[in-house]
């Protein structure tokens, strides 16, 4: 039988260990004209000089922050270090929706997610910044806005995701602060229309993105995923989508976030 020696164990130790830096930083933008905080998660070692990585973004739900996912995957700082990936989850807000509210311009995170976190983390990191590199996924109200935002900027993200997503806002008029965002459906139905991920993906083309998404089937946005693969099938738009034993909660999210995170890796490999 062999022996392993202390310097062996350590070794072992570091490696099977080992785990990427987690960091918060606040980020101004310029559009809401505030500090978004952010928690950005890098590979251990990251600012080696020559080396450059994938970013992905990673949002919250409706109720959650920019900490959500690290409390709910703590599993993500080994993985950006096992995949060498930069994982940025920002901060949304009560019920953004991840949108620019026609109704009230203090809410304008798809500009900010859009266009200005982008450039800061690009600035700011080693980053591979080009749409090969990047891609955008969420849980619940993030999942909508994974896919709102990766749809509506094609040029930015080459690859987007949910998991136990609102794909559909339309079922569900009175619920999280969508009537805040949206306005009420008896006034303001166009917007509604125009918002709701099943209606925006008419602006996807076959190839043009990389698409992932799941739900637990005992979730209550089940239908509604169900809906979209449906449409996406019909439109002949691949995509990866899988139902899972599950509802919707942070049990949910830890395990699924891990198929996705292969999913994002195998795009930036180029696999």
């Amino acid at each position: 039988m062999a022996k392993w020696t202390g310097s062996m164990l350590l070794l072992i130790t570091a490696f099977c260990c080992r785990a990427g830096n987690t960091d918060t930083i606040a980020v101004y933008s310029n559009a809401m004209h505030k500090n978004i905080p952010c928690v950005v998660i890098t590979p251990s070692g990251y600012k080696q000089p020559g080396r450059q990585y994938p970013v992905l973004y990673l949002l919250h739900g409706y109720g959650g922050n920019y900490a959500q996912w690290p409390k709910t995957a703590p599993q993500l700082s080994s993985r950006a270090d096992e995949m060498k990936m930069i994982i940025v989850c920002p901060d949304g807000g009560v019920g953004s929706w991840w949108l620019d509210s026609p109704v009230d311009t203090a809410f304008r995170y798809e500009t900010f997610v859009g266009a200005e976190l982008p450039a800061y983390i690009d600035s700011h990191y080693p980053t591979l910044a080009d749409r090969g590199h990047r891609a955008i996924t969420g849980l619940s109200m993030g999942g909508h806005g994974g896919f709102y935002l990766g749809i509506r900027h094609k040029d930015l993200f080459g690859a987007a995701g949910a998991t136990s997503g609102g794909v559909d806002i339309r079922p569900f008029p009175n619920s999280w602060d969508l009537k805040k965002r949206l306005g009420d459906t008896a006034c303001c139905k166009g917007s509604w229309e125009k918002n709701t991920v099943i209606n925006v993906v008419s602006g996807l083309n076959k190839g043009e993105l990389k698409l992932i998404f799941d739900c637990g089937i005992a979730d209550f946005f089940l239908q509604v995923n169900r809906n979209l693969h449906q449409l996406l099938l019909a439109r002949g738009i691949d995509h990866d989508y899988t139902e899972r034993p599950g509802g919707h909660n942070g049990n949910y999210w830890k395990n699924s976030i891990d198929y996705q995170l292969v999913f994002f890796h195998k795009f930036f490999e180029g696999l």
